[in-house]
């Protein structure tokens, strides 16, 4: 129990600093939440945890293509913000990147990649 505390209370303070970081630049914040700061937490819990490299190599690989269908919402996030609001924007977006991610998935699955559970 410790351990999964431990883990609970580092992930957050990471979460919880680059919120406030990007509170004061929104450069700096934004760069810093996209390094894959959970993904390579995730990676070193599971290495930690003493998980079989293929399955360390699996999150990798799948967060990869999972990453690539979610770009388009910070294209169209600030767009939507401007007519919609905070709360109507996330949500269109939210939508968007579900569209995209099952359009994406269906694309990449004629190339092997499967990418729903």
């Amino acid at each position: 129990m410790g351990w999964l505390i431990t883990k609970y209370l580092i992930t957050a303070t990471i979460v919880v600093a680059v919120s406030e970081i990007a509170k004061k630049s929104d450069k700096l914040g934004a760069l810093i939440v996209a390094l894959p700061l959970v993904t390579i937490l995730a990676m070193i819990w599971l290495h930690v945890e003493r998980q079989p490299m293929e399955k360390i190599a699996n999150h990798a690989w799948y967060t990869f293509w999972y990453v690539v269908p979610t770009l388009p919402m910070f294209l169209l996030f600030p767009m939507l913000l401007q007519k919609f609001g905070f709360w109507l924007s996330l949500i269109i977006s939210a939508v968007i990147t579900v569209i995209c991610f099952w359009l994406f998935a269906l694309v990449v699955k004629s190339f092997g990649v499967d990418l729903l559970p």
